[in-house]
């Protein structure tokens, strides 16, 4: 049977510790509430693959990157088997391109999101790789990353999405001028082919903006999470 925590001292120094707190206020009539315990044992299921609705957008990057795309590019750059273990290819494809997809560019803050965000955890299988790691892989990476990127939005956009995040794929269009034509005319696969590499190429370019700019800020540290000896919210609040 699940344990209940043990008493933690309250953020309220007139509280001694071990005490039980202020008695909850009662609502005029006899309200039901929702049951909210924050010792229960955990709800969610086991396998974070069932914490997504099946049409999350993070399942269609999942697909894509597993059975779309040709990683050898990525693998081939590894000539050197010293060193630390690097994350898998499939984890850092996959992540950055939902990632930058939605507009999020910050190698911090995906790093948070990986640790927060159920979608993110899903990518990653709860890996949570740190910001140095993130925007390392993107430099190490940019001329396969960018092609692979580029491919996994065409192939969006060819399925029928309108966009994924929020970059505008115009995918409607495309299905029906395949449709109609069996096949779309070389110009205008060119042409959305220039178009969603543009798209690549300027998120791309926002996020070597964005990691130097806090790279300058912020030195080698996350610069989003309080310091351990800081105690967390309780110790502030004192």
């Amino acid at each position: 049977m699940h344990e209940p925590r043990e008493a933690e001292q309250s953020v309220l120094s007139v509280v001694e510790p071990g005490s039980e707190g202020p008695v909850r206020p009662r609502s005029p009539v006899e309200k039901t509430l929702r049951r909210y315990d924050q010792d229960q044992p955990m709800l969610l299921a086991p396998d974070v693959r069932d914490w997504l609705p099946a049409e999350d957008p993070a399942r269609w990057v999942d697909d894509l990157v597993e059975h779309g795309l040709d990683l050898a590019p990525l693998y081939e750059d590894y000539t050197e088997s010293r060193g630390a273990p690097p994350y898998d290819p499939w984890l850092m494809l996959k992540l950055l391109i939902y990632g930058y997809s939605y507009g999020i560019t910050s190698s911090r803050e995906l790093e948070r999101r990986c640790q927060h965000d159920v979608a993110f955890m899903f990518l990653t299988a709860q890996a949570a790789p740190d910001f140095v790691a993130i925007s390392r892989f993107r430099r190490r990476h940019l001329k396969a990353f960018t092609h692979l990127f580029t491919l996994v939005l065409g192939l969006c956009a060819q399925a029928g999405l309108v966009s994924l995040g929020k970059v505008a794929l115009d995918g409607s269009k495309i299905r029906a001028s395949a449709s109609r034509h069996r096949a779309m005319s070389y110009d205008r696969m060119v042409r959305a082919e220039g178009e969603l590499a543009a798209e690549v190429a300027a998120l791309l370019a926002d996020a070597e903006r964005t990691d130097s700019a806090e790279d300058a800020v912020h030195g080698d540290r996350r610069g989003m999470s309080c310091p351990r000896s800081c105690g967390g919210g309780r110790a502030a609040l004192r």
